[in-house]
């Protein structure tokens, strides 16, 4: 155990801290989970290069699409704005992580996405 004097607001307060297993566990599944799910996309597209939609863009945020900037087939450049989504009455402009041609369109003008939903495929 360790002992702090800890003051708020001009109070002082005297308070014990146990150190022990408690704080290990909380801390070890919230950084391995995470790390785990964003190396596994990464990789997958590499190894399915040239499948259909092997390249999955997603919505970053909540929100409301307001316009599609590119039609199925179409040619893009890594940058290029493939779509406009409204999120909290801002309009974020949704590019093309890198080039390809764009293999589907899982949206519409009006659709309302959730974040992390498949919004874009590009092969």
């Amino acid at each position: 155990m360790k002992s702090y004097t800890i003051t708020v607001n001009g109070t002082a307060y005297d308070v014990t801290v146990e150190e022990g297993a408690g704080l290990a566990p909380a801390t070890a599944p919230v950084a391995a989970p995470k790390a785990a799910p964003k190396a596994a996309p990464a990789a997958a597209p590499k190894a399915a290069a040239g499948a259909a939609g092997a390249v999955k863009v997603n919505a970053p945020m909540p929100g409301k699409i307001l316009a599609v900037k590119t039609n199925v087939g179409a040619a893009v450049k890594k940058g290029d704005v493939l779509l406009v989504l409204e999120a909290m009455k801002m309009e974020n402009e949704i590019v093309a992580p890198q080039d390809g041609t764009v293999a589907t369109i899982a949206v519409s003008v009006g659709s309302a996405v959730e974040s992390g939903d498949v919004i874009v495929t590009l092969n």
